[in-house]
Formats: structure tokens, C-alpha cells, sequence
């Protein structure tokens, strides 16, 4: 690997720079890419990192500078970013789309069990109180991969495709992705959404073992097998980012 003469006599940049707004700190982190073509801000709305990426031959004084400018702009989009929920007890967290209140149940048989008191639908989980959100985190993940294996396995049937295997991970940039090997990866957040969502997807990612594109065959072949495919494209466009503050 080769460095350009401005590389070599620069001096390493800061990870990230400070940009003040009506009294508020921000911290803005520094992504230089040579093949930048020009200073490009961007803010999270899932994790609400705001991230600069600047051109090879862009000083940080001149970054610096384009933040300061956009202040406003980081402000308001950080107020747009979702509060956290934490997995802890008296949390309000969504299965399958229903809100189920977090209650510490120390001596219940089972590990995590749903149930309902006198306040509506919850999540009783034993043990510790430092062991609930871990319980709690496991137990969405076990729905969450039930849930898909029963809905991957009716399309497969159905577009007659085999998938070679199921992981479910935690991304924040995709849903779902199918790889050139047949496997298929989900987000297991999707078991906070309504039922119709998860489904959606199982359906998107099987399609994908027949069309590995998004061509206009591909979503005929999504929407005749999935007829809820555009309300559930609608649901995740306004509410996708908010399943990624629960834990």
C-alpha cells in the first residue's frame, strides 16, 4: 500500500471533534475515506452517532469548520433519535407488537414466562435482579428465532427452496440479507414488531433464494407469496428505527 504525499506529512486525526449548539456538546466522529469526493455529515438514527467522513486532502480545521456549521442540524437530528429502554424491571418492551411490562418475579419457575396481572400483559422473569435484562434479551431472541424458523420453512415449502441455515444477529443497517450459499440472516428485533412484520420478512429472504436481486420478478414473487408485503414495508419505514432502542 502506497500513501499520497498528503498522508505521509499529516499528522493523524483526532477521532472525533466537539461541535457546540445553543448551549449543547455534541461529539462528531472523524471517518477520512480517500475516495470521499466531498465532507459528508450523517446521524444515526438508530444509535445517533453523528459521523463525518471527510476527503484525503480535507484538513480537520476545515471539517471542523463544516461541523460548527451544521450544529442546528445535528441538534435536530438527535432529538429525533428514540430514547433507550433499558431491559430492566417496570420496562415497557413489544412482543410480537403487544407491550408487555418487565416484572421481576424472583422465585417463578421458569426463567421468563409471559403472563398478565392486574396491569395488562407481562414479562415475569426470575432469578436476579442483575440477571433480568440478560433473561429477558434471551428470551426475545429464542421467540424471535421460533417465530422465523416456522415462517422460513412455510415459504421455502411453498417457493420450493431449501435454506442451508437461520442466524439471527443484532444489525442496524438491514432487516434481513440471504447469501449466495442460501443462508439467511435476521435481526432478532423483529419479534418487537406485529406478527405481520416478521412474516414479511421470512418472505423477503426466501424470495431471494429464487431471485437474488430486487428485480420486478423478485417482488411479484414477495408479494404474491406475502400479500401484506407493502404495509409491512410501510410499518418498518415509520417504526423499524424505534425497535432499536429496547435493550
Amino acid at each position: 500500500m502506497t500513501l499520497s504525499r498528503f498522508a505521509l506529512f499529516r499528522r493523524p486525526d483526532p477521532t472525533d471533534i466537539t461541535v457546540a449548539h445553543e448551549g449543547a456538546i455534541f461529539r462528531v466522529a472523524l471517518r477520512r475515506r480517500p475516495a470521499a469526493r466531498r465532507l459528508t455529515l450523517r446521524v444515526s438514527s438508530v444509535t445517533g452517532e453523528a459521523v463525518l467522513t471527510i476527503p484525503e486532502r480535507t484538513d480537520v480545521a476545515a471539517a471542523k469548520r463544516f461541523a460548527d456549521a451544521h450544529g442546528g442540524w445535528i441538534a435536530a437530528r438527535l432529538a429525533r433519535v428514540p430514547d433507550r429502554v433499558a431491559l430492566v424491571p417496570g420496562a415497557l418492551v413489544p412482543l410480537r407488537g403487544v407491550e408487555h411490562r418487565i416484572a421481576h418475579r424472583p422465585v417463578a419457575l421458569r426463567r421468563v414466562s409471559v403472563a398478565t396481572d392486574a396491569g395488562g400483559p407481562i414479562l415475569a422473569v426470575a432469578g436476579e435482579t442483575a440477571e433480568v435484562a440478560g433473561r429477558v434479551r434471551a428470551f426475545l431472541q429464542r421467540e424471535a428465532r421460533r417465530d422465523l424458523e416456522a415462517a422460513v420453512a412455510r415459504y421455502a415449502e411453498a417457493l420450493g427452496v431449501s435454506p442451508s441455515r437461520i442466524t439471527l444477529r443484532d444489525t442496524t443497517s438491514r432487516w434481513g440479507s440471504c447469501s449466495a450459499r442460501g443462508g439467511l440472516n435476521f435481526s432478532w428485533r423483529l419479534i418487537l414488531a406485529p406478527p405481520f412484520v416478521l412474516d414479511y420478512l421470512a418472505a423477503h429472504e426466501v424470495a431471494h433464494l429464487r431471485e437474488m436481486n430486487h428485480s420486478q420478478r423478485f417482488w411479484r414473487l414477495v408479494q404474491g407469496a406475502c400479500p401484506a408485503t407493502q404495509e409491512a414495508e410501510a410499518w418498518l419505514k415509520r417504526h423499524g428505527a424505534g425497535l432499536h432502542r429496547y435493550g
